[in-house]
């Protein structure tokens, strides 16, 4: 039985993985005045395939067997790397409150539990509509007051973080799908290669490829490679093969709450009696979604 199989890794591994990818947001607020987004993204990428090839090769972990199942793990990263943080970052560089861009990439679950029966066969009970629908409304307590009084809201940038919303989701849905079966390792890899070309292509056209090397730039780029672009979307990978669908995506409604925890004790971020009866109320949703029938 392997470390990730064991029933007490199993039980903690969902909140693990939420820690970790709540300070994501904390590492990007210190990293992206010194980058654009998509130039971002592509050295993140590329310093995590710098990291991980070497380590690959010396495992002797299994790459993928045909080119087919190559270009499905491809295309998971392409929508989970590129597409979701792509569109969240461009949506924040346009002006769009963080907040708000959190509470709509924060729809995912419902969304999610929307379409994986016709697509993945799995039933969504009551109950776990039920704690979809309460995570939902903890969620918006704990961000809307962050969302501001309307400035910099714009069409596009809502359509981008809408445009998130669907990569992350139709990521999270194709894995489960197409990729249950590949090597943890070897398969980031492939994704974070795909997702490589993908940013830097957009980089290309859209932005000035330019970085200021600074500490903050630096430390932040580093949390963010080893501990989320490593830590924490292999987590999400071993989630994704051991659960059904909706039940990973609900554990994405304790992200924003997480993060707005986090801003409260490192950038004194105000979050108030209302932000943490919504962290409860997300917690209870939650909960609701992950317990055994």
């Amino acid at each position: 039985m392997s470390a990730t199989d064991h029933p007490a890794f199993a039980r903690i591994m969902p909140f693990v993985f939420v820690f970790l990818w709540s300070t994501g947001f904390v590492g990007a607020k210190f990293g992206l005045p010194y980058a654009d987004p998509f130039v971002f993204l592509f050295v993140r990428f590329v310093i995590v395939l710098i990291l991980m090839i070497p380590v690959i090769f010396l495992m002797g972990a299994k790459w993928p067997k045909t080119w087919r199942e190559a270009a499905h793990i491809g295309t998971t990263g392409v929508l989970v790397h590129g597409v979701y943080l792509g569109g969240v970052f461009w949506a924040i560089d346009t002006g769009l409150p963080a907040g708000l861009a959190a509470l709509i990439v924060g729809l995912q679950p419902v969304v999610t539990a929307s379409v994986v029966g016709s697509i993945l066969g799995e039933r969504v009970s009551m109950r776990q509509w039920g704690g979809l629908i309460l995570g939902l409304i903890g969620v918006a307590l704990v961000l809307l007051p962050k969302i501001g009084d309307g400035v910099g809201i714009t069409p596009f940038g809502i359509g981008l973080a809408v445009f998130a919303l669907f990569g992350m989701t139709a990521g999270t849905l194709y894995q489960k799908r197409f990729c249950t079966g590949m090597e943890l390792m070897s398969g980031t890899v492939v994704q974070y290669v795909a997702a490589s070309v993908f940013v830097g292509v957009v980089a290309l056209f859209k932005e000035p490829l330019h970085v200021e090397w600074s500490m903050d730039f630096i430390l932040a780029m580093a949390w963010l490679v080893l501990v989320l672009s490593i830590g924490a979307i292999m987590l999400l990978m071993v989630l994704i093969k051991q659960g059904e669908a909706t039940r990973v995506a609900s554990m994405f409604y304790l992200v924003p709450p997480t993060a707005a925890l986090f801003a409260w004790l490192l950038f004194d971020e105000q979050l108030g009696v209302l932000g943490f009866a919504g962290f409860a109320i997300a917690a209870l949703g939650v909960a609701l979604v992950i317990m055994k029938r």
